[in-house]
């Protein structure tokens, strides 16, 4: 197989699949990993994919960080329906973490007046929307992210990895039916891996425009999660493919 057809190959399949793994590259083209990794070197050097550990990721329709004025402004009476449905679910005494979002925020502004539970976030504006909460609220600490309010780094990790929770209320940046969820960077990533691996309840909380998305570091896989709480304004023909995997709760 000539060089060139091979790296087209590669990128057919990445931009089908939103990422590829160089192992499952190079075995399924029949050459070696080396000749993989020069591929997807050359291919990031052109501008048609991003390498990332072990292999690399689409460029198409990779959505970046936003900031939180941004996010705050859009789709603002979707987030508070979503909110609404996340409150009903959390049962008395129960210990619970708010993901870094303005989803979460919302939630955070629902339940602030309850005295009952133990709260943990990752997010300077949830932790000063619950300030004069009467629940126990634990604020993780960390590398403050400039524009966006969410906590990352060591700090966060060892904080993360000491506890168990009851719910997790996780906030996507994209949502897509083989990529499952993704964030816009490796080390929120894997902040949320680990909040993932704290919770014995694990709802997504994510209007309807992270659907059909991706982003540059993988999060989990959608049957991971025990639902996914949205709006009703995902296209119908879409809700039966995400329906397929897992479970969907519109508000």
């Amino acid at each position: 197989m000539l060089q060139i057809e091979r790296q087209q190959k590669i990128l057919s399949r990445i931009e089908e699949n939103g990422k590829g793994e160089i192992d499952t590259l190079a075995k399924d083209l029949k050459v070696s990993a080396m000749t993989i990794r020069r591929d997807l070197a050359a291919l990031e050097k052109e501008g048609k994919l991003i390498r990332s550990h072990g292999g690399a990721v689409s460029t198409e329709r990779l959505i970046p960080e936003t900031s939180y004025h941004n996010k705050m402004s859009k789709h603002t009476e979707h987030k508070r329906n979503i909110a609404r449905h996340a409150a009903e679910l959390i049962p008395k005494n129960a210990q619970i973490i708010l993901d870094s979002g303005t989803t979460t925020l919302e939630i955070a502004r629902l339940i602030k007046r309850r005295a009952d539970l133990v709260i943990v976030t990752n997010d300077v504006k949830i932790s000063i929307e619950l300030i004069d909460s009467k629940s126990r609220v634990i604020c993780t600490g960390g590398d403050l992210q400039p524009n966006i309010g969410s906590f990352l780094g060591p700090h966060v990790k060892t904080m993360l990895e000491q506890i168990e929770v009851d719910m997790l209320f996780l906030g996507a940046h994209a949502i897509n039916t083989k990529s499952g969820i993704s964030a816009p960077t490796m080390d929120k990533a894997n902040v949320k891996k680990l909040m993932i691996k704290a919770a014995q309840q694990i709802w997504v909380v994510a209007d309807h425009s992270k659907f059909d998305q991706r982003a540059f570091a993988n999060v989990c896989s959608l049957d991971t999660t025990d639902g996914v709480i949205t709006d009703d304004n995902l296209p119908t023909e879409k809700r039966k493919e995400y329906e397929n995997i897992v479970t969907i709760e519109y508000r």
